[in-house]
């Protein structure tokens, strides 16, 4: 009781207070006044200074903002490019783009050109069609496209007729690869009010979903909406995508050929346009779109023919009356600095020999030589000295046979290299390749190296190509069926027939050497220590070239003419053509772009390619500017592991890993794959990515199943048939795991009878019915193009 009156006291808050805090009682008034900082002050200070930081993160936007809008639409900035595409066929493209000329330019009668300077509007543009139906123009004009306008016409029927199929499809490949600034034009638009509105609500209300969010629909039918679509597009911030901010570019206007005193097949392609995005050294490399990788001789900077201010356009008319062409200055290329054309390494055959054989090693090998020609053998009619030194008499073949013999009771070795073969990367595993595919030609194993390579359309019929056809969808039906599974030859011995497969004991685990019995391709491609460093170092050389300001290159935005040395003439002939009716683009290359290595990209099948994709099938790859000519081979993304497994078709619905040979690209750049169906149709596209990485040591296997069948089981024992057919075949792949699909594991024990049987033994009761596997890997590499570039091709 007496507790409850006991006297409580409020608690002292010192446990929230700092030790500062707690002894500042004992300084003097006179120190704390000397030491102590004023709450105030401090947060005004701490307040002042983020104002300032904000201020000048503003100030530096700002003037960046305003650097871009000078150099996109100042006096010396390219012209801007306006690419019209037509949504369907009943769009006028020619009408629009001459109504969009005549406004900008000053003259109102004559033939006008696709560059025009507007005083007006203080604009120069480039007014471009894409012609509808032609699926390689269209590409190639929207990668050099500051703004591509999508026409739409007003008098469809149905909202599903403003785009047609090739619409469509051109759409998705543009987004592919990376869309500027765009907008909507509608064409054919009622004249009364009411109804126009109307009109233009229905369209632009079923074309949303098809574009950005940004893009912007406009009426396009009298010179009022056009001048203001103009207004609106003199001050638009253009945005393109990053890959084309990387290098430089230009699109040409004017073509030539000069003949060149290398050779009568050889001469110097002239390249005339605007140089856009970056300055283009004249010691650097240049990729002509289609045609492959040169190098330049000599730039010309030309006084632009087409200024802003009106007075140089009369004296730009002036010289062209004349017929003469300004040379502001030229440029020849240092031969100390210039970059060379190197593509493939150059093998030293010498370069694995690890000794010299002496004088007598040499005299014995003349000896032993001498001995031979005189041993007499009877040798079929018609054969050469040299086919005679491959044909094997009868005790070397009884030697042979004892030594095979020895090879079988050893057996395969699970998770090392091919036993029986030396691990060499010189000729022998080449010739062991052909005599395989020239003796079993029912391996299944050659389905994708044999099969794949269709002959050639010329020498074939139509039922032939259909035949064809027929073939490659019945093998990739049954591929999604029974993946991987293959069937054991006959007629040829399982351990010949695999002899270049081995077990595996862990696909995600077991060590594979990324060095080992390499082909001869890897020997003439380039190979990079560390990628990533490599391409930083690239790039950052490549924005300190723009920043020096050097005298070996040509300011972006300036008007020169490029001399392309040392080009074919077929090929500079096939350019004159297409130049025409399509642009030609030539773009600068960074530092080791023109050497071969194989490349990996990230690629998911087109929606609108129904027939399967086969790996090593020769296709068309557009990457970035640049196009090649390459035979991929397919393979999943494992994240967990340093090995890959190959996919004989491209599967449809998920991304998958293309390699190939190919130059040098550095990422981030945009993929389109093409697959030409004959010299009279048009190419479709068969897939669409990007590019992931370069690596010649990424580790691709192919697998293959061997299947078998249980004839008797006994709890966890079961003799299994049908997987071989002869018991040193068993004997020989004896180490390698076993496994069911009702997911029983087990392992093999010993040949049973004379035909192949065997005894396994399980790790728990099998099933009458389940089927007993085998899992056997190899490593499985890209094809080497025949030709390099399309145009070589064509």
């Amino acid at each position: 009781m007496g507790g409850s009156r006991v006297q409580v006291n409020k608690p002292h808050k010192s446990r929230f207070s700092s030790k500062s805090s707690r002894n500042i009682h004992k300084v003097s008034q006179k120190d704390k006044n000397r030491f102590a900082k004023s709450d105030r002050n401090v947060t005004k200070g701490a307040r002042a200074a983020r104002l300032q930081r904000s201020k000048m993160l503003r100030e530096q936007k700002r003037a960046a903002l305003l650097k871009e809008k000078r150099a996109s639409s100042g006096s010396g900035s390219p012209p801007r490019v306006i690419l019209l595409f037509p949504l369907s066929t009943s769009v006028n493209v020619s009408s629009l783009a001459e109504d969009l000329l005549r406004l900008l330019s000053t003259e109102r009668t004559g033939a006008l050109s696709s560059t025009v300077a507007s005083s007006e509007y203080k604009l120069r543009a480039t007014v471009l069609q894409a012609p509808h139906g032609d699926l390689l123009s269209c590409m190639e004009l929207a990668k050099v496209a500051d703004l591509i306008a999508f026409v739409a016409s007003a008098t469809e029927e149905s909202t599903c007729d403003y785009i047609d199929s090739f619409g469509s499809q051109c759409l998705s490949v543009f987004r592919s690869l990376g869309l500027p600034s765009t907008c909507v034009l509608i064409r054919d638009l009622p004249t009364e009010l009411k109804g126009r509105n109307d009109a233009k609500k229905i369209c632009s209300s079923s074309l949303t979903s098809e574009f950005p969010e940004d893009c912007k629909f406009y009426p396009a039918d009298t010179k009022d909406d056009l001048h203001k679509f103009m207004w609106l597009f003199k001050e638009q911030r253009l945005t393109t995508p990053h890959w084309r901010n990387q290098r430089p570019y230009l699109m040409a206007q004017k073509v030539d050929v000069v003949p060149d005193d290398s050779g009568p097949e050889k001469c110097t392609l002239l390249l005339a346009g605007y140089t856009r995005a970056h300055s283009l050294s004249v010691n650097q490399l240049v990729h002509v779109s289609g045609a492959g990788d040169f190098q330049l001789s000599k730039i010309e900077i030309i006084k632009d023919p087409i200024p802003l201010n009106a007075r140089k356009v009369h004296d730009a008319m002036d010289s062209d009356d004349n017929q003469d062409v300004e040379v502001i200055r030229s440029i020849a290329p240092d031969p100390l600095k210039q970059e060379p054309l190197l593509v493939e390494n150059v093998p030293d055959p010498l370069a694995g020999e690890q000794t010299w054989p002496t004088e007598a090693e040499m005299a014995e090998a003349d000896r032993n030589q001498k001995q031979k020609k005189l041993r007499k053998r009877t040798l079929p009619r018609g054969t050469s000295e040299y086919q005679a030194a491959w044909i094997i008499d009868e005790t070397d073949e009884e030697d042979s046979d004892a030594k095979d013999d020895g090879d079988d009771d050893d057996g395969m070795v699970l998770d090392e290299g091919e036993s029986s073969f030396p691990s060499q990367e010189g000729t022998n595993n080449l010739d062991f390749d052909e005599d395989q595919a020239s003796l079993y030609l029912r391996d299944s194993d050659e389905e994708t190296e044999n099969d794949s390579m269709m002959m050639d359309g010329e020498n074939l019929t139509r039922e032939q190509i259909e035949d064809e056809i027929k073939k490659i969808r019945e093998a990739h039906a049954e591929d999604e069926e029974f993946p991987d599974e293959v069937d054991t030859p006959l007629d040829v011995p399982a351990r010949k027939r695999f002899a270049q497969y081995r077990g595996v004991k862990s696909f995600r685990t077991s060590l594979w050497d990324p060095k080992e019995s390499l082909p001869p391709e890897y020997a003439r491609i380039f190979a990079f220590d560390n990628f990533a460093r490599t391409r930083k170092h690239v790039i950052a050389k490549s924005l300190e070239m723009e920043q020096e300001s050097r005298d070996d290159c040509v300011p972006a935005g300036s008007y020169a003419r490029l001399y392309i040395k040392e080009v074919p003439l077929d090929v500079a002939s096939k350019l004159c053509v297409v130049s025409r009716t399509a642009s030609i683009i030539l773009c600068g290359l960074l530092q080791h772009e023109s050497k071969m290595s194989v490349l990996h990209f990230s690629i998911r099948k087109h929606d609108s390619y129904d027939a399967p994709i086969k790996a090593k099938e020769e296709f068309i790859f557009h990457v970035g500017f640049r196009q090649f000519v390459a035979r991929p081979i397919f393979s999943t993304d494992n994240i967990n592991s340093d090995k890959h497994k190959m996919e004989r078709f491209l599967q449809a619905g998920r991304f998958s890993i293309a390699s190939i040979y190919a130059p040098i690209c550095f990422p981030p750049l945009p993929l389109i794959v093409l697959k030409g169906a004959g010299e009279a149709c048009t190419p479709m596209v068969a897939a669409v990515g990007s590019v992931r990485s370069i690596d010649p040591d990424r580790i691709i296997l192919k697998k293959i199943i061997l299947t078998g069948y249980p004839q008797r089981v006994s709890k966890l024992k079961a003799t299994v048939r049908y997987m071989f057919h002869n018991p040193e075949d068993v004997r020989w792949f004896k180490p390698v795991e076993v496994w069911t699909k009702c997911g029983r594991r087990g392992r093999i024990k010993e040949p049973v009878g004379t035909h192949g049987a065997m005894k396994c033994i399980f790790n728990g009761g099998l099933q009458q019915h389940d089927t007993v596997c085998m899992s056997l890997y190899k490593r499985a590499y890209p094809k080497w193009p025949e030709h390099g570039f399309p145009l070589l091709n064509a």
